[in-house]
């Protein structure tokens, strides 16, 4: 059998984007196959495997396998040989640990305490293939009781695990603001509707409207994009911002999104202009389940996971499983490396893969 590392330096060399897995998904059927574990797909692009241990009930862990459309630049001998395209979130190493567990458990079949299912899914990165997944009725079907997943994460302490009950990555909400006005030529500005100040009116109401949320948990929003006009010498006749709000709870989700419509209602009638706020559905917050944090805490001991102090406001689909069956998600340090989605991203495989298969072994054991 192939060791984690020769696992995740052979996905690295073969990143595929979305829901487009064909080489990824042909090598993770090819390694399952080699453990004796039949693989199958509930949805294009995914690859799942039941182990049936001979139990009640089951333990599920979810890996994600799609990459980033970046520009690898870390030198690495197994670089990327798909032009544009990158490993730069980790999901490599997500994957080649969740295989290294498939093997461990073929292997230790009559141990186990629980039956195992390898969920290992395309587009965390955009449409979100958890839920897809989970709308296939997999877990109930396979009667999954507890499910669990690990990331690499940068500037933690290199192979330690982290986790915390309760919140742990924010829920994600796309936001598009779209104003409408009346482009004239600025020597006749009066006669016009100027839809460029009227949405640096909206993004500074909104920034303040953000200071004033009720709760201790953290939230952020931020406009990244902001276009508007066509020349220099005309009134702007559309404005478009683009942004994106982080928040844990949903009542605080609703809150924000009801002030949002309202500032865009309130720009509309100072300006003139039509304003229309849309926010996406995105994903919900990734929510440590708390009894299953305690059960796994006590249960490991000495070798518990460090408590991770605050949550992240970054997003990860994973919450989807956590809506259907109690789930842990846990943080894998790797250390001073660059920032996750850089072209850059890389890591010391060899010191954190092992620590992190070791990891999930002893959850897979824990009665």
């Amino acid at each position: 059998m192939l060791s984690v590392v020769e696992y995740r330096r052979a996905l690295h060399r073969i990143p595929e984007l979305d829901d487009h897995l064909p080489e990824t998904c042909a090598y993770v059927h090819s390694a399952l196959a080699s453990f004796e574990l039949e693989a199958f797909s509930p949805i294009p692009s995914s690859v799942c495997a039941f182990l049936d241990a001979g139990k009640p009930e089951t333990v599920a862990f979810r890996a994600d396998m799609d990459a980033l459309p970046i520009s690898e630049s870390t030198g690495l001998a197994y670089a990327s040989g798909h032009t544009g395209v990158m490993h730069a979130c980790g999901h490599d190493g997500n994957t080649a640990m969740t295989l290294a567990l498939a093997s461990y458990a073929a292997a230790h079949r009559t141990e186990l305490p629980r039956n195992v299912l390898f969920l290992f899914q395309p587009s965390e990165e955009t449409t979100g293939g958890a839920e897809k997944l989970c709308d296939t009725g997999i877990l109930e079907k396979y009667r999954a009781a507890r499910v669990f997943a690990m990331h690499l994460w940068p500037k933690l302490e290199q192979g330690r695990i982290h986790c915390r009950p309760g919140p742990i990555m924010a829920r994600s909400n796309e936001v598009t603001v779209t104003l409408t006005g009346k482009s004239v030529h600025i020597g006749r500005a009066s006669e016009g509707v100027d839809a460029l100040a009227a949405g640096a009116e909206y993004l500074l109401r909104a920034y303040e409207m953000m200071k004033t949320l009720p709760g201790e948990e953290p939230a952020v929003l931020r406009f990244g994009k902001m276009t508007s006009g066509t020349v220099r010498n005309a009134v702007s006749g559309k404005t478009v911002l683009e942004g994106s709000l982080r928040t844990f709870r949903d009542e605080t989700q609703a809150l924000c999104r009801g002030r949002l419509e309202e500032i865009g209602r309130d720009i509309g009638r100072e300006t003139g202009c039509g304003v229309e706020v849309h926010l996406n559905e995105g994903y919900p917050a990734v929510w440590n389940h708390e009894g299953l944090y305690e059960t796994v805490r006590a249960g490991l001991g000495e070798h518990a996971p460090l408590l991770l102090e605050a949550p992240t406001l970054t997003a990860e689909d994973f919450s989807f499983y956590q809506r259907r069956v109690p789930g842990l998600f846990f943080l894998l340090g790797v250390g001073n490396t660059a920032e996750l989605h850089s072209p850059e991203f890389c890591f010391d495989d060899e010191a954190v893969l092992p620590r992190g298969v070791e990891f999930l072994r002893r959850l897979l054991l824990l009665a």
